[in-house]
């Protein structure tokens, strides 16, 4: 078998990742498992894991991973750190056409780089094989209720980022004393799986959204909803789930029903450009809507969730949305706001926990077609663009690199 030579790289975006590709343990039983693979760890001073940890595990500790054939990352690779001819896999964020990114995608194609985006690694049925979705929403409903806590001065929970891993960030959900609220949860993937955890673990109760619209409860509760849940056909036919993501253009929100309920929403759900927002701005401007607290996971800019008007940080995790003036002001500023938590990397702040699942999958599901003969296609599938061109699949970007 050919010899691969697999490197582990720095971190390079600003606001400073310490998640990981793979961990020293993953790095361990991937040269225990492949003969043919060596791993170059490009030294760090800002990972979760320390360069001694993967030196011990059996990683050849260097300054510069340029000369091997595959360079693993998390986040989007500055472009002075792009290996020339090299295949890279990272999370580009480009597919949407994201502005920010266009000229990362151009600095790709001219260096003809192989780039392989962890966020299009799917399998025959088109399920995504590795993200970080979990640990997005274990930490993004651990938020929403940290922020609903601290905006009623009910209870102060550590910051998820201040606490060692996720071990030591459940001690704090002891600390949760929360009125009769209602919250909502969307979406029926690893986030919302994720945020369910939490929810369980802070002893939340779930109801069907049935009950959450029809009965009074003592106690705080949640509904989960699914697309079919908040969405409804213009011409009032019934919702088709393959319709709908086909055609979203063809249905409308029916979420006001339960915005009129609610006091917290935490919103998981993937969206399509294409497909209504859950609320309209107007919507958050009206007496009955009573959200007022919203932990939005998904954090689209200007997407599903107008309230979301720009991401937050780690170190700044909160700011208000005032509905009436459609502007952010200082959170907890005025009891009209919505208080919006939009950290955009949220896993970062579990960044041990993430990275296990993250390198698991990596082990299980990536790792053998990279090395093998990749028969399902998953790497190829993946692949946005090598040797300069936009793989076919990818060709819509192209008038995005060109500028229109």
């Amino acid at each position: 078998m050919q010899e691969l030579k697999i490197g582990i790289i720095k971190e390079g975006k600003v606001p400073v990742d310490r998640r990981v590709p793979v961990t020293p343990t993953q790095v361990e039983t991937l040269l225990n498992t492949y003969d043919n693979v060596t791993v170059h760890c490009q030294r760090s001073d800002i990972r979760c894991f320390e360069d001694s940890e993967y030196q011990q595990a059996g990683a050849i500790m260097v300054d510069d991973v340029s000369d091997c054939d595959v360079i693993l990352g998390v986040k989007e690779v500055p472009v002075e750190m792009l290996a020339d001819g090299k295949t890279h896999f990272f999370f580009s964020h480009t597919m949407k056409k994201q502005e920010y990114n266009r000229g990362l995608l151009q600095t790709i194609l001219e260096k003809q780089i192989r780039l392989i985006d962890w966020e299009c690694l799917t399998n025959l049925q088109h399920q995504r094989l590795i993200a970080f979705g979990r640990y997005a929403g274990i930490v993004g409903a651990y938020n929403g209720i940290l922020t609903y806590g601290k905006r009623y001065n009910l209870f102060h929970l550590r910051p998820a980022n201040e606490c060692f891993d996720l071990e030591d960030m459940q001690k704090e959900y002891a600390k949760v004393k929360l009125p009769a609220i209602k919250i909502i949860l969307t979406g029926g993937g690893r986030v919302s799986k994720g945020a369910m955890e939490v929810l369980f673990g802070m002893k939340i109760r779930k109801v069907s959204p049935v009950e959450f619209l029809s009965e009074y409860f003592n106690e705080p509760v949640y509904t989960q909803l699914n697309t079919r849940d908040y969405n409804q056909r213009i011409d009032g036919g019934s919702f088709s789930r393959d319709e709908f993501y086909q055609n979203p253009a063809n249905y409308e929100s029916s979420f006001g029903q339960y915005a009129r309920k609610a006091d917290v929403l935490i919103a998981g759900a993937f969206w399509d450009p294409k497909a209504p927002t859950l609320f309209t701005k107007e919507d958050a401007n009206r007496s009955e809507f009573m959200i007022r607290v919203i932990a939005d996971i998904t954090c689209d800019i200007e997407g599903s969730i107008p309230s979301t008007i720009r991401p937050s940080t780690i170190a700044d995790p909160v700011y208000d949305y005032n509905p009436s003036d459609n502007k952010e002001e200082p959170a907890f500023a005025d009891e009209g706001n919505i208080t919006v938590m939009a950290v955009d990397n949220l896993p970062c702040e579990l960044p041990r926990n993430a990275s296990e699942d993250f390198g698991k999958e990596f082990l299980r599901h990536i790792l053998p077609n990279l090395v093998g003969d990749d028969k399902d296609q998953i790497i190829g599938r993946a692949t946005i663009c090598q040797n300069g061109k936009l793989m076919p699949d990818y060709a819509y970007l192209q008038d995005f690199v060109d500028g229109h």
